[in-house]
């Protein structure tokens, strides 16, 4: 099989290692295959694919988007490495407000997916650090929402103190306060 699959702490995220080939020319190895993401659980639809670069200490985020436009993403580094972060929302989940951070890094070739309903945000930790993400739903602006990076509620513990934010971000609302249509499903 060319990928492991791991649930992680909030088990409808999920960690996929791509079997990697490497030789003296390089390396080679599938970053997406419908017939095995499919078998767990991860959408093999998607409508958009997103290529983001930063610079060390730049944070993106808390981002999710309201129903019915909220998106659940695959992501993964090509260059560089950040802490991915991401915040179970989903109003009744027995997570909810429960985070998880992990580092994804073009060493270690690591891709998560993110499903709809929970927030996600990533911090740089190297200059010129680019990400490749596909989401299931297009970008929404009037769907768009931003959770506060430092929620004291939430109590991440982000590798970086001094971020570099955008407006938008700096001016976030808490979880407790943010408007938010997703729900838990059991």
């Amino acid at each position: 099989m060319p990928f492991e699959f791991t649930k992680l702490a909030l088990p409808e995220v999920i960690l996929i290692k791509p079997e990697v080939f490497y030789d003296d020319r390089g390396f080679f190895m599938e970053s997406f295959k419908t017939s095995e993401f499919s078998k767990h659980g991860i959408p093999t639809h998607f409508s958009q694919d997103n290529h983001s670069k930063s610079n060390k200490s730049v944070l993106r985020g808390l981002h999710f988007q309201l129903n019915p436009k909220a998106q659940g993403k695959l992501v993964r580094v090509i260059r560089g490495r950040i802490f991915d972060v991401v915040v179970d929302i989903r109003k009744g989940s027995p997570n909810y407000g429960k985070w998880l951070g992990l580092e994804l890094s073009e060493h270690n070739k690591h891709i998560l997916w993110i499903p709809a309903g929970f927030a996600h945000g990533v911090a740089f930790l190297e200059d010129n650090t680019e990400l490749l993400y596909k989401a299931t739903e297009e970008y929404s602006k009037q769907h768009e929402r931003s959770i506060l990076w430092n929620d004291p509620e939430l109590g991440i513990n982000w590798p970086i103190t001094k971020p570099i934010l955008s407006e938008k971000d700096e001016q976030a609302a808490v979880l407790k306060e943010v408007e938010n249509n997703n729900f838990y499903l059991p």
